[in-house]
């Protein structure tokens, strides 16, 4: 796989998480607070690697997952919040991708949130369920 497409998916999940865990509030959105810190090049612009993840979540907004009033130069999006469709997104429940380890159905159904689900992989850093959870949130509807 491209590495390029690890790490959208990693700024995708990242992004949305940030913007569910602080739900209805709008925020400001920072990079660094994804990606870690990245020094810009000799002319002072920004690293491939920090346009690619303001460039993801620019592609959220246009894709009608999040909506925000203004960037903040390179560096974030200002009064970003989830939309509708993003929130209800994270919300669903996707169990089948919960191992069923005889937990009472409460717990379960907590933990087949997609929100969840996306947290436990990046804390994890399983990359490959990542992918395959990122590819369930930006399914199309009825897909």
């Amino acid at each position: 796989m491209d590495l390029q497409i690890d790490d959208f998916h990693h700024d995708v999940a990242g992004a949305l998480l940030a913007l569910y865990q602080s739900f209805p509030r709008k925020v400001a959105l920072y990079v660094e607070d994804l990606i870690g810190r990245e020094e810009p090049d000799e002319f002072g612009l920004p690293s491939k690697r920090h346009q690619a993840c303001l460039g993801a979540l620019l592609w959220l907004a246009d894709e009608g997952y999040l909506r925000y009033e203004n960037t903040i130069q390179y560096q974030a999006l200002d009064q970003a919040v989830l939309s509708e469709k993003g929130f209800l997104r994270l919300s669903r429940s996707v169990s089948e991708c919960v191992d069923d380890e005889g937990l009472p159905p409460s717990l379960l159904r907590a933990r087949a949130v997609l929100a969840q689900q996306l947290r436990q992989a990046l804390r994890q850093g399983d990359s490959e369920r990542l992918a395959r959870l990122v590819g369930i949130l930006l399914q199309p509807d009825g897909a």
